[in-house]
């Protein structure tokens, strides 16, 4: 097999970054988690704050996606570029879940999904860089996070639409995994002023990605 030079893993990279922003995502592996829910009488109202939950987590998986893929081109190890590339392939599998969800309710993705992704990507490519052992910290941190944001979610669906808490606990199972995965390969503890400006960014992105 030819080894890529860098010029043909950044190519890779933005046809990857153009196919996730603005494409279908490639079918999941596993069942759909909604298909083993039946559909809810939802008010206007509820469909609407359904899909702004949904819409976001769609950006949170576009992002996912930009900051493994970012932080498997500059890690140091092969290792851990392969791991954070298989992390990449399981958040794709999130993607395609969510956008099906937002088909189902006949509502849109972030216009802005672009700018998710490629700040992501930036951000993972500079974790990267910082070395493995804060590679791996930015992932458990991150993930964290998520976790934390998908409890929220959870608590604010509707009751009876089984079909979208049926996918955010699917894809919280493999958000906790990730963290401990980070975890166990030795990633560092974040200073806290990182963990904070972590926190801001992903409460700047949930509020617009809700809406836009």
């Amino acid at each position: 097999m030819r080894k890529l030079s860098l010029t043909d893993r950044l190519l890779d990279e933005l046809q990857h970054g153009i196919s996730t922003c603005h494409l279908r995502p490639a079918p999941a592996e596993r069942p759909y988690p909604a298909d083993a829910a039946e559909q809810a009488e939802l008010s206007d109202q509820e469909r609407e704050h359904i899909a702004g939950l949904m819409r976001v987590n769609n950006a949170g998986e576009v992002a996912a996606q930009g900051l493994y893929r970012g932080q498997a081109l500059t890690a140091r190890k092969q290792a851990l570029s392969e791991a954070m590339n298989h992390a990449a392939q399981e958040e794709n599998e999130h993607l395609n879940w969510c956008q099906r969800r937002l088909g189902e309710l006949d509502q849109p993705r972030s216009l802005l999904d672009g700018v998710w992704y490629w700040g992501s990507f930036t951000i993972g490519a500079l974790a990267g860089a910082a070395g493995d052992k804060w590679s791996l910290g930015f992932v458990k941190e991150t993930e964290q996070q998520v976790c934390a944001h998908l409890d929220r979610h959870l608590e604010s669906l509707p009751q009876q639409d089984r079909r979208s808490r049926a996918i955010l606990e699917a894809m919280r199972v493999d958000e906790l995994q990730h963290a401990e995965n980070a975890a166990q390969a030795g990633a560092a503890e974040l200073p806290q002023p990182v963990k904070q400006a972590m926190t801001l960014v992903s409460k700047i992105m949930t509020f617009t990605a809700y809406r836009i």
